[in-house]
Protein backbone atom coordinates (compact mmCIF):
# COMPACT_ATOMS: atom_id res chain seq x y z
CA UNK A 1 0.00 0.00 0.00
CA UNK A 2 1.58 3.53 -1.15
CA UNK A 3 -1.57 5.36 -0.55
CA UNK A 4 -3.17 7.03 2.56
CA UNK A 5 -6.26 5.80 3.83
CA UNK A 6 -9.50 7.25 1.83
CA UNK A 7 -12.98 6.53 1.62
CA UNK A 8 -13.65 3.91 -1.50
CA UNK A 9 -15.46 6.66 -3.88
CA UNK A 10 -13.08 9.11 -3.78
CA UNK A 11 -8.96 8.94 -4.75
CA UNK A 12 -6.72 9.77 -1.67
CA UNK A 13 -3.90 11.85 -1.04
CA UNK A 14 -1.65 8.84 -2.46
CA UNK A 15 -3.39 9.36 -6.04
CA UNK A 16 -1.86 11.28 -8.95
CA UNK A 17 -2.70 15.16 -8.06
CA UNK A 18 -4.02 15.65 -11.45
CA UNK A 19 -3.44 18.98 -11.39
CA UNK A 20 -2.36 21.33 -14.10
CA UNK A 21 1.21 22.76 -13.02
CA UNK A 22 2.29 24.73 -16.16
CA UNK A 23 1.77 28.32 -14.91
CA UNK A 24 4.48 27.35 -11.84
CA UNK A 25 7.22 29.31 -11.69
CA UNK A 26 10.05 26.97 -12.21
CA UNK A 27 12.93 29.67 -11.20
CA UNK A 28 11.06 30.29 -8.22
CA UNK A 29 12.29 29.00 -4.91
CA UNK A 30 10.78 25.31 -4.07
CA UNK A 31 8.42 25.00 -0.88
CA UNK A 32 10.03 23.11 1.30
CA UNK A 33 8.21 20.30 3.47
CA UNK A 34 8.73 18.12 6.30
CA UNK A 35 6.40 15.23 7.33
CA UNK A 36 6.21 13.47 10.86
CA UNK A 37 4.28 10.41 10.35
CA UNK A 38 4.97 7.17 12.22
CA UNK A 39 3.25 4.84 10.02
CA UNK A 40 6.18 4.14 6.52
CA UNK A 41 3.75 3.43 3.91
CA UNK A 42 1.88 6.98 4.44
CA UNK A 43 5.11 8.71 4.60
CA UNK A 44 6.06 6.88 1.28
CA UNK A 45 2.98 7.68 0.13
CA UNK A 46 2.87 11.32 0.83
CA UNK A 47 6.35 11.74 -0.27
CA UNK A 48 6.19 10.23 -3.69
CA UNK A 49 3.06 11.89 -4.21
CA UNK A 50 4.76 16.09 -3.29
CA UNK A 51 7.32 14.83 -5.00
CA UNK A 52 6.07 14.90 -8.38
CA UNK A 53 4.68 18.18 -7.93
CA UNK A 54 6.67 21.22 -9.21
CA UNK A 55 7.44 23.94 -7.15
CA UNK A 56 6.98 21.71 -3.83
CA UNK A 57 9.85 19.68 -2.18
CA UNK A 58 9.81 17.08 0.82
CA UNK A 59 13.30 17.63 2.64
CA UNK A 60 12.94 15.63 5.54
CA UNK A 61 10.69 12.74 7.28
CA UNK A 62 10.09 11.67 10.96
CA UNK A 63 8.44 8.52 12.36
CA UNK A 64 7.56 10.95 16.10
CA UNK A 65 7.81 13.58 18.32
CA UNK A 66 11.49 13.62 19.42
CA UNK A 67 12.70 13.48 15.50
CA UNK A 68 10.49 16.39 14.66
CA UNK A 69 12.21 18.78 16.53
CA UNK A 70 15.68 17.48 14.58
CA UNK A 71 13.97 17.50 11.13
CA UNK A 72 13.08 21.11 11.64
CA UNK A 73 16.65 22.31 12.86
CA UNK A 74 18.23 20.28 10.49
CA UNK A 75 15.64 21.15 7.05
CA UNK A 76 14.52 24.40 7.98
CA UNK A 77 10.87 23.30 6.00
CA UNK A 78 8.47 25.95 4.69
CA UNK A 79 5.86 23.61 6.03
CA UNK A 80 5.52 20.84 7.96
CA UNK A 81 2.94 18.03 7.94
CA UNK A 82 1.98 15.97 11.10
CA UNK A 83 -0.17 13.50 12.21
CA UNK A 84 -2.29 14.47 15.58
CA UNK A 85 -1.80 10.77 16.53
CA UNK A 86 1.61 9.62 17.41
CA UNK A 87 2.88 6.59 19.36
CA UNK A 88 5.72 8.47 21.29
CA UNK A 89 3.58 12.24 21.29
CA UNK A 90 0.52 13.96 21.68
CA UNK A 91 0.26 15.61 17.81
CA UNK A 92 -1.48 18.58 19.66
CA UNK A 93 1.54 19.41 22.24
CA UNK A 94 3.84 19.10 19.42
CA UNK A 95 2.14 21.25 16.89
CA UNK A 96 2.36 23.77 19.89
CA UNK A 97 5.79 23.32 20.46
CA UNK A 98 6.67 23.44 17.19
CA UNK A 99 5.12 26.26 16.34
CA UNK A 100 6.92 28.45 19.88
CA UNK A 101 10.02 27.05 18.92
CA UNK A 102 9.84 27.61 15.39
CA UNK A 103 7.65 30.34 14.63
CA UNK A 104 8.50 30.67 10.95
CA UNK A 105 7.65 27.09 10.16
CA UNK A 106 3.71 26.70 8.38
CA UNK A 107 2.05 23.86 10.68
CA UNK A 108 -0.55 21.45 8.67
CA UNK A 109 -2.55 18.73 10.97
CA UNK A 110 -2.44 15.60 8.71
CA UNK A 111 -5.06 12.97 10.01
CA UNK A 112 -7.91 10.66 10.26
CA UNK A 113 -9.82 12.42 13.32
CA UNK A 114 -12.53 14.82 11.87
CA UNK A 115 -14.23 15.85 14.83
CA UNK A 116 -14.11 19.50 15.56
CA UNK A 117 -12.86 19.26 19.27
CA UNK A 118 -9.59 18.05 17.47
CA UNK A 119 -9.92 20.72 15.02
CA UNK A 120 -10.54 23.16 17.03
CA UNK A 121 -6.90 22.46 19.15
CA UNK A 122 -4.85 21.85 16.60
CA UNK A 123 -5.46 25.16 15.00
CA UNK A 124 -5.65 27.10 18.94
CA UNK A 125 -2.03 24.80 19.03
CA UNK A 126 -0.53 26.61 15.95
CA UNK A 127 -1.72 24.31 12.95
CA UNK A 128 -2.58 26.83 9.70
CA UNK A 129 -4.16 24.00 8.07
CA UNK A 130 -5.99 20.66 8.58
CA UNK A 131 -6.29 18.38 6.29
CA UNK A 132 -7.52 14.87 6.58
CA UNK A 133 -6.19 11.82 5.57
CA UNK A 134 -8.98 10.86 3.26
CA UNK A 135 -7.89 13.92 1.05
CA UNK A 136 -7.78 13.91 -2.50
CA UNK A 137 -3.78 14.78 -3.50
CA UNK A 138 -4.59 17.89 -5.07
CA UNK A 139 -6.27 19.11 -1.93
CA UNK A 140 -2.83 18.54 0.32
CA UNK A 141 -0.99 20.29 -1.92
CA UNK A 142 -3.41 23.46 -2.25
CA UNK A 143 -2.92 23.20 1.68
CA UNK A 144 0.74 23.37 1.38
CA UNK A 145 0.46 25.55 -0.84
CA UNK A 146 -2.01 27.60 0.85
CA UNK A 147 -0.01 27.88 4.38
CA UNK A 148 3.19 28.50 2.80
CA UNK A 149 1.98 32.02 1.75
CA UNK A 150 0.23 33.05 4.89
CA UNK A 151 -2.95 31.50 4.45
CA UNK A 152 -4.69 29.35 6.61
CA UNK A 153 -7.12 25.69 5.33
CA UNK A 154 -9.45 23.49 6.58
CA UNK A 155 -10.66 20.52 4.50
CA UNK A 156 -14.21 20.70 3.21
CA UNK A 157 -14.96 17.65 5.22
CA UNK A 158 -14.09 19.43 8.44
CA UNK A 159 -15.44 23.37 8.12
CA UNK A 160 -19.29 22.50 8.23
CA UNK A 161 -18.35 20.41 12.25
CA UNK A 162 -16.27 23.27 13.36
CA UNK A 163 -19.06 26.22 12.62
CA UNK A 164 -21.46 24.21 14.13
CA UNK A 165 -19.58 23.37 17.19
CA UNK A 166 -18.65 26.78 17.61
CA UNK A 167 -22.43 27.93 17.50
CA UNK A 168 -23.15 25.19 20.20
CA UNK A 169 -20.42 26.49 21.80
CA UNK A 170 -21.80 30.34 21.36
CA UNK A 171 -25.06 29.67 22.59
CA UNK A 172 -24.41 27.21 25.83
CA UNK A 173 -24.10 30.20 27.87
CA UNK A 174 -20.53 28.42 29.86
CA UNK A 175 -17.17 29.37 29.55
CA UNK A 176 -16.79 25.81 28.78
CA UNK A 177 -17.83 24.15 24.98
CA UNK A 178 -19.88 21.48 24.97
CA UNK A 179 -16.99 18.90 24.46
CA UNK A 180 -15.55 19.99 27.72
CA UNK A 181 -19.21 19.95 29.71
CA UNK A 182 -19.68 16.13 28.46
CA UNK A 183 -15.82 15.61 29.27
CA UNK A 184 -16.53 17.16 32.58
CA UNK A 185 -19.68 15.08 33.56
CA UNK A 186 -18.87 12.04 32.37
CA UNK A 187 -15.43 12.22 34.91
CA UNK A 188 -17.52 13.14 37.22
CA UNK A 189 -19.88 10.44 36.76
CA UNK A 190 -17.06 7.90 37.67
CA UNK A 191 -15.63 7.31 33.47
CA UNK A 192 -12.11 6.71 33.02
CA UNK A 193 -10.41 8.56 30.16
CA UNK A 194 -10.63 5.48 27.93
CA UNK A 195 -14.70 4.86 28.54
CA UNK A 196 -14.61 9.04 27.67
CA UNK A 197 -12.99 8.60 25.09
CA UNK A 198 -15.07 5.24 23.60
CA UNK A 199 -18.74 7.29 24.88
CA UNK A 200 -17.74 10.32 22.47
CA UNK A 201 -15.94 9.01 19.78
CA UNK A 202 -12.91 10.32 20.72
CA UNK A 203 -9.06 9.25 21.57
CA UNK A 204 -8.08 8.85 25.15
CA UNK A 205 -5.23 11.38 24.67
CA UNK A 206 -7.98 14.06 23.37
CA UNK A 207 -9.68 13.68 26.59
CA UNK A 208 -6.79 13.80 28.73
CA UNK A 209 -5.78 16.94 27.03
CA UNK A 210 -9.48 18.21 27.50
CA UNK A 211 -8.90 17.45 31.40
CA UNK A 212 -5.97 19.25 31.56
CA UNK A 213 -7.40 22.33 30.09
CA UNK A 214 -10.17 22.37 32.01
CA UNK A 215 -8.42 22.30 35.27
CA UNK A 216 -6.47 25.43 33.62
CA UNK A 217 -9.68 27.13 33.03
CA UNK A 218 -11.61 27.05 36.13
CA UNK A 219 -8.39 27.00 38.04
CA UNK A 220 -8.71 23.60 40.24
CA UNK A 221 -5.93 21.15 40.97
CA UNK A 222 -6.65 17.22 40.17
CA UNK A 223 -9.56 14.98 39.41
CA UNK A 224 -11.23 15.74 42.82
CA UNK A 225 -10.66 19.34 42.43
CA UNK A 226 -13.16 18.88 38.43
CA UNK A 227 -15.35 16.85 40.40
CA UNK A 228 -16.10 19.10 43.29
CA UNK A 229 -17.01 21.92 40.16
CA UNK A 230 -19.26 19.48 37.94
CA UNK A 231 -20.90 18.65 41.30
CA UNK A 232 -21.41 22.67 42.16
CA UNK A 233 -22.57 23.28 38.53
CA UNK A 234 -25.14 20.45 38.33
CA UNK A 235 -22.95 18.72 35.67
CA UNK A 236 -22.23 15.14 36.76
CA UNK A 237 -23.86 12.81 33.47
CA UNK A 238 -23.97 8.30 34.14
CA UNK A 239 -22.51 7.18 31.23
CA UNK A 240 -25.51 5.03 29.04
Amino acid sequence: MTRIAQPADEPGVGADPGVDRASTDRHAQPIRVGLVEDHHLVREGVRLVLSAVPGLEVVGEAAGGAEAFALVEAMAPDVLLVDVTLPDADGIQLLRAVRTRFPRVALIALTMHRDAETVRQALLAGAAGYVVKGARASELVDAIRAVAHGDRYLHSTVTGVVVEDSLRWLHAGSPLSVREREILGLLAGGSSPVEIGHLLGISPHTVRRHIANLAAKIEVRGIAGLVAYARAHDLVREPG
